[in-house]
C-alpha cells in the first residue's frame, strides 16, 4: 500500500470505546456521592444546599444519577429521626455508639427500604453492604447487613412472602 493509501484508511483508536454507565451502576454511583455528603453533614452540619453545590463543583456528578443523589441527600438528612426511629431498636448499641459510616449507611439504607418501595429490599442490602465494605470499617458491612436484613423483614414483610413462595 502507499503512502497515499495509508492515510484515506481510518485511524483506529487505541482506547476501546467507554460503554454508558447502567442505571444501576448510575444509582450505584449516587449512593456512593450521598454517604459521603450526608456524613459530611453529620460530621460539620453544613447546609444541606451547600453540600450539594459543593458535590457539584468537586466531583464528576455525570457518573452518577443525580435526580437520585439528591433524593437520597434531601431524603435522609429532612427524615434523620424517622429513619433513625426505624431500625434503633436493632441495634446492640445506642445510636451515639455507631461509627458515623456505618450510622449513614443504615439511614441510607432504611430511606430506601422505606421510601423506595420501587427498589427490591435485596438491591437495597446489597448495595449498603456494597458501600459498608468501600467506606466502613473492616467488619462493618455483616454489621450493616444484619440489621437492615432484620428491617427488611419488618417493612417489607409482604415482598419477602412473596419472594419465598417462587
Amino acid at each position: 500500500m502507499s503512502e497515499v493509501d495509508k492515510s484515506t484508511q481510518p485511524k483506529k483508536s487505541s482506547k476501546p470505546k467507554a460503554k454508558k454507565p447502567s442505571r444501576s451502576q448510575l444509582r450505584s454511583a449516587s449512593r456512593s456521592f450521598a454517604l459521603q455528603a450526608i456524613y459530611q453533614w453529620h460530621m460539620n452540619r453544613d447546609a444541606i444546599n451547600e453540600i450539594e453545590a459543593q458535590f457539584a463543583v468537586d466531583h464528576d456528578l455525570a457518573t452518577c444519577d443525580k435526580v437520585y443523589f439528591r433524593e437520597l441527600l434531601q431524603g435522609v438528612t429532612a427524615n434523620k429521626s424517622k429513619l433513625d426511629d426505624l431500625f434503633e431498636a436493632l441495634l446492640d448499641r445506642s445510636l451515639a455508639e455507631l461509627d458515623p459510616i456505618e450510622l449513614t449507611i443504615l439511614r441510607i439504607g432504611s430511606f430506601e427500604l422505606s421510601e423506595r418501595l420501587d427498589i427490591p429490599y435485596r438491591v437495597v442490602i446489597n448495595e449498603s453492604v456494597e458501600l459498608a465494605k468501600s467506606f466502613g470499617a473492616t467488619e462493618s458491612h455483616k454489621y450493616v447487613n444484619g440489621i437492615l436484613d432484620k428491617l427488611a423483614q419488618r417493612i417489607r414483610r409482604e415482598e419477602i412472602a412473596a419472594r419465598r413462595e417462587k
